[in-house]
């Protein structure tokens, strides 16, 4: 695994990691902010360690779509692309709620949290056939 590639699991896995602390003390907002990040950096680290090249984005449907174009299945669906990509901007500033047709709570949150889990453990997979 190349160092660049490394460095930004790690802040995916602390971001991820932090989203499941304020999870517990029920601050949704920080908390898909932080499932955003992580899914995000997962995603830009598979492009990393395989010298895609990407544009700056914080689409997690633009980047599932390099990836698919590439032949990499991540295992996110369309409508959980989304669903991570209605949380960005809103949970930054405080234009309204994360999501645009409901408040956060913690089913949400346990939800994206999954598949945050899942895209690490298929990543893990995707990388491991590197070494």
């Amino acid at each position: 695994m190349k160092e660049e590639t490394k460095k930004w699991l790690d802040y995916a896995d602390e971001n991820l990691r932090s989203a499941k602390i304020l999870l517990e003390s029920n601050i949704y907002n920080p908390t898909l902010q932080n499932v955003q990040q992580a899914i995000e950096k997962m995603l830009k680290a598979v492009c990393i360690e395989f010298s895609l090249n990407f544009r700056k984005t914080h689409s997690i449907n633009e980047l599932t779509a390099l990836l698919a174009a590439k032949n990499f299945k991540v295992g996110i669906a369309p409508d959980e692309c989304d669903l991570l990509d209605s949380i960005y901007l809103p949970s930054k500033y405080p234009l309204t709620s994360v999501l645009p047709d409901f408040e956060p709570d913690a089913n949400i949150c346990k939800k994206c949290i999954n598949i945050a889990e899942n895209l690490q453990r298929t990543i893990d997979k995707i990388i491991a056939k590197t070494e």
